[in-house]
């Protein structure tokens, strides 16, 4: 009995607008499919690179402070500075651009019915997956393309010279010429020697 419901459903009256009925449902069924597995790929991807973000927060802090350092080394040698601490402000981490392999298929179908119209049917297929290099220990590590580093938002110096106008002057002068920092971002104080 349901054989014969399946077969007056597609060779009836109603012929085309079952078949039309039929391939929406099958179009959001395949849509609805693709952006579910479309979002678990993403939400693997930001892990990676999140995981990836912690891996090298580490070297990427010891950067700042190897900044900081030299700034503190150079400013010390100005005559009237005397002892120097830095403290550099940043806009965020590092951000991790990976390479991705990029796969794109599009197809055209055009169907005509039986009154003489037509329609074009376009499917874009679009896969994306993060390049992986293998390392010598059997682990995966994904290839980055570009290292974005944060930029500098703004910089504290204290100094034990700092209450001459003339000194405060010249470490102001050498941060923004080190720093490319605009000098209303640059701070300074004199250090308590206590």
């Amino acid at each position: 009995m349901n054989n014969e419901k399946l077969k007056n459903m597609f060779t009836g009256k109603r012929k085309n607008e079952n078949l039309i009925a039929l391939l929406i449902i099958l179009i959001i069924v395949v849509i609805s499919i693709n952006y579910i597995w479309k979002d678990d790929n993403s939400k693997n991807d930001s892990n990676i690179l999140i995981n990836n973000n912690v891996m090298q927060v580490s070297s990427t802090e010891e950067n700042y402070d190897e900044t900081e350092k030299k700034l503190e080394d150079i400013l010390a040698t100005i005559d009237g500075v005397g002892k120097v601490k830095v403290m550099i402000t940043y806009s965020s981490s590092s951000t991790f651009i990976p390479i991705y392999d990029e796969n794109n298929k599009i197809s055209n179908t055009t169907e005509s019915d039986d009154s003489g119209g037509t329609r074009t049917i376009v499917e874009n297929d679009e896969q994306k997956s993060i390049v992986y290099k293998e390392n010598s220990d059997g682990t995966k590590e994904p290839i980055t393309k570009n290292i974005e580093s944060p930029k500098m938002e703004g910089a504290i110096i204290t100094a034990t010279g700092a209450n001459n106008s003339e000194v405060k002057e010249k470490i102001i002068s050498a941060v923004e010429a080190a720093t490319g920092l605009a000098t209303h971002k640059i701070q300074v104080f004199k250090m308590d020697e206590n």
